[in-house]
């Protein structure tokens, strides 16, 4: 029979779908342009997602892009640059041969940030999940995600008129994402009854994201919650999710063969994969001493939580009833389930820690930057009871990295392959070329900040106009909103999750100084914040709300700002707009951070204090330390200090550096400081070093436990 021709506009769609269909576009930018470029309109109504610009987009304008030569064009530069991707050469197959080969590692997470338009991730733990699947595609390193889908996602941030937040939470319409149906599912059990769960599949590259869906009509309304939304429920859902994110996780990599040799479970939500690996094994014939042997030497395990308080922690009898089909298959009792999970093995008043029970089930232990490495030996010894001294605990540290091509702006990449010759499209864990930054003409990298800076406050008043406007402000307000931002201002950025420990509002403690810093007509400054506490956390709420308030009294009008919604996308405009990133938390309350690794490239630097990854990047030149004052008894006390102490390196070093300026408008010192940032922290705090050490350190050991 002849084939049926197809039109223009059907070939359009085709060749734009598959391309939207494969997230590595997430990463290279050339494979978004024919998005922005079909309806620039829509791609930033939907928050640049592929699919929905391009059903939103109407017939007229498909067909006459379908017939224009430059459009085209584009199309094939987006369409060759994945291609080039994909026949990259890749480090993992380069390096590492014979048994090494044979590698394939399930990495579980309960979020994963992969890009803004898919609200699947809260924070930094979410950001980090993705940026590492991200660097093992761009390594080669044979590895799958397993996380689960949530319908409503994490929720959005609105401020209300006097700071309060307004909670949203939008149902996501799956069939918008990039997302493949496989057609598996599993059937998990929860405490006496089993759970369907279809697996869904995202591509990054030929790296899976495999997730788990419960918002299924087979399942009870309380089953279907599972996957409702992230961090949303009371603690017996959320244990329940991560029976489905561990038991079903690992039952969902069997289903779909995708037979690893190492289990990661990053952060301790996914640990009762490992009850459910013991399981397998001792079904299948093996001694259930032999079963923990075994699962605990092809487990890797990493803790990003440096205080006792931010582990999750349940009822025994709770968390037993919950895994009682799972604890019957491996051969465990109630109490016998529990002492896995407790410090105190015996102690019946003691929960169950999920960490602990990660901790008793994974040979291969880190924390994710060296100071939360002896942070989290000291914390943990009573869980080795052979250790007679913390340095005696079997936990490491891989500090945390950024994803190069997630975080790097287009601009400044063009940038840095002009004057360093970087690379960014060919992965490499110890990427030098960044070390030659010190040598490039403050003079044109000056150039450069001023522009990056220019966007971001064109960015900024586009996104408060926008949000007086949801607020229903009246005209005057509107008008007033993001005006008295300027484009030649020192920014400083602070834009993370408003945990308590972070201090956000540090900086207001005195207001009047403050006041003075930033309203200097011959020195202006000014301050952008961004961030979301957990729903349910009304301290932290609380400091959004203050930050929110201050950013509208007289003496800061103008000079503070505070952006709603902070995503993946005001991040990366942030990094890379700032001049200055800060960072006050109590230390070390820190365990690593990564928002701070991602100015650097963009030539921002760091004022901290050291805490969390800083102590490692800090090298006295590259950007500024604020000197801390954690054991000053009370925590007023602690505090004062420590803002007497960043408001002494703003005003004695920081700002006045900033301001001074060459004959050519050039402030050389800061410039030299900014590109030493440059020259030191992108190169060693990049994913691709860290899944690199991952694979060194914990994955290839594991592999031939």
């Amino acid at each position: 029979m002849p084939r049926t021709k197809t039109s223009p506009i059907d070939d359009l769609l085709t060749r734009l779908l598959r391309i939207a269909e494969n997230l590595a576009w997430s990463w290279l930018e050339p494979a978004q342009r024919p998005f922005a470029m079909l309806d620039p309109i829509a791609w930033e109504a939907t928050n640049h997602a592929p699919i929905e610009t391009v059903l939103s987009t109407s017939k007229a304008r498909l067909a006459a892009a379908a017939a224009d030569a430059g459009f085209l064009r584009t199309l094939e530069t987006a369409e060759r640059t994945l291609k080039d991707a994909q026949r990259a050469p890749r480090w993992f197959k380069t390096n590492h041969r014979g048994r090494d080969r044979r590698l394939k590692v399930a990495y579980y997470c309960s979020e994963f940030a992969v890009h803004e338009s898919m609200q699947q991730y809260s924070g930094g733990l979410g950001v980090l999940a993705g940026d590492h699947v991200k660097s093992a595609e761009d390594l080669g390193v044979p590895l799958v995600g397993v996380g689960l889908l949530y319908r409503h996602g994490y929720y959005r941030q609105q401020f209300e008129s006097d700071g309060r937040q307004r909670i949203l939470y939008p149902e996501y319409d799956f069939d918008r994402y990039p997302i493949e149906e496989t057609g598996t599912s599993i059937a998990c059990p929860i405490d006496r009854r089993t759970v369907t769960a279809r697996i869904m599949r995202l591509a990054l590259g030929n790296t899976s994201l495999l997730l788990l869906d419960a918002d299924l009509p087979e399942n009870r309304p309380a089953d279907r919650r599972l996957t409702e939304g992230l961090y949303k429920g009371e603690p017996d859902l959320r244990m329940r999710q991560q029976v489905l994110l561990g038991v079903g996780g690992a039952m969902a990599v069997e289903a779909m063969d995708e037979r690893p040799t190492v289990h990661h479970l990053n952060e301790g939500h996914a640990a009762f994969a490992a009850v459910e690996r013991i399981a397998r094994l001792v079904e299948t014939g093996s001694d259930r001493s032999d079963a923990i042997a075994q699962v605990r030497a092809s487990t890797v395990f990493t803790t990003h939580t440096p205080v006792p308080a931010g582990h999750d922690r349940y009822p025994a009898v709770d968390a037993a009833a919950a895994m009682n089909g799972v604890l019957r298959r491996a051969g465990f009792t109630s109490r016998s389930f529990a002492d896995l999970g407790r410090e105190t093995p015996g102690d019946r008043s003691e929960p169950l820690c999920m960490t602990i029970l990660a901790l008793r089930l994974a040979e291969h232990v880190n924390g994710v930057a060296r100071l939360h490495g002896e942070v989290s030996r000291d914390m943990w010894q009573g869980v080795y009871p052979e250790a007679k001294t913390p340095e005696d605990v079997p936990i490491g540290s891989i500090t945390n990295g950024v994803h190069p091509g997630t975080w790097l702006d287009p601009a400044a990449a063009a940038f840095w392959r002009k004057h360093i010759r970087l690379n960014p499209g060919v992965a490499k864990p110890d990427e030098n070329a960044w070390s030659k930054a010190s040598d490039v003409d403050p003079a044109a990298a000056w150039e450069l900040r001023n522009g990056l800076r220019s966007r971001l406050v064109g960015f900024m008043r586009d996104r408060l106009i926008r949000q007086s406007v949801q607020r229903g402000d009246d005209p005057g307000e509107r008008l007033l909103a993001g005006a008295g931002l300027r484009e030649d201002a020192l920014t400083i950025g602070f834009a993370r999750r408003f945990a308590t420990y972070k201090r956000a509002p540090l900086i207001f403690r005195d207001r009047a100084r403050l006041a003075a810093m930033l309203n200097d007509p011959d020195r202006p400054v000014q301050i952008v914040f961004a961030g979301k506490a957990h729903p349910r956390d009304g301290e932290g709420q609380e400091f959004a709300r203050m930050v929110y308030r201050m950013s509208k009294r007289p003496e800061f009008h103008g000079r503070i700002a505070i952006l709603e919604e902070y995503d993946m996308r005001i991040g990366r405009e942030l990094t890379s707009g700032c001049d200055v990133w800060l960072n006050n938390p109590i230390r070390p309350h820190e365990a690593s951070g990564t928002s701070g690794m991602k100015p650097p490239m963009h030539l921002g630097v760091n004022c901290s204090i050291l805490d969390g990854w800083w102590p490692e990047g800090f090298d006295g030149r590259n950007g500024f330390e604020i000197v801390g004052e954690p054991k000053r008894s009370g925590a007023a006390a602690r505090d004062a200090a420590d803002a007497n102490a960043m408001y002494d390196v703003l005003e004695k070093r920081l700002i006045p550096e900033f301001f001074d300026r060459g004959r050519n408008g050039v402030p050389r010192r800061w410039m030299k400081r900014a590109l030493r940032s440059a020259a030191t922290i992108p190169g060693p705090f990049s994913t691709h070093r860290m899944v690199a050490d991952y694979v060194t350190t914990a994955y290839l050991p594991a592999n031939r436990g």
